[in-house]
């Protein structure tokens, strides 16, 4: 899968129960052939993805697009690609809220 599919996919992945109740803006800067740029807005139990940067993100996330796809597929650790500035996050505390909100690729 692209990055660009990844992404649009995510509504898919959205666990209600857990989001019930919670929000975000989430920036995705995804830099080459296959990624882009992406807006990810979780509120009250749905998820929204746009193409583009609007509004204000609590979390910008970049990485290239490929890197994206292997930690996204397990191809690579996404812990490890985080530790080793593959993927760069802005705030890591409502990234790791923003995880537990949606279920594996593997598992979709």
């Amino acid at each position: 899968m692209t990055a660009k599919e990844i992404m649009l996919g995510l509504p898919a992945r959205l666990k209600t129960e857990e989001a019930a109740g919670q929000s975000g803006t989430f920036h995705f800067q995804l830099e080459g052939e296959t990624g882009g740029d992406f807006t990810v807005s979780v509120a009250d139990g749905a998820c929204t993805v746009t193409e583009g940067l609007s509004g204000e993100a609590d979390c910008v996330i970049s990485a290239a697009a490929n890197d994206f796809e292997d930690a996204e597929e397990g191809r690579v650790n996404k812990q490890m690609a985080v530790m080793m500035g593959k993927i760069k996050i802005s705030n890591l505390g409502a990234m790791l809220k923003f995880m537990g909100l949606f279920s594996d690729l593997e598992a979709a």
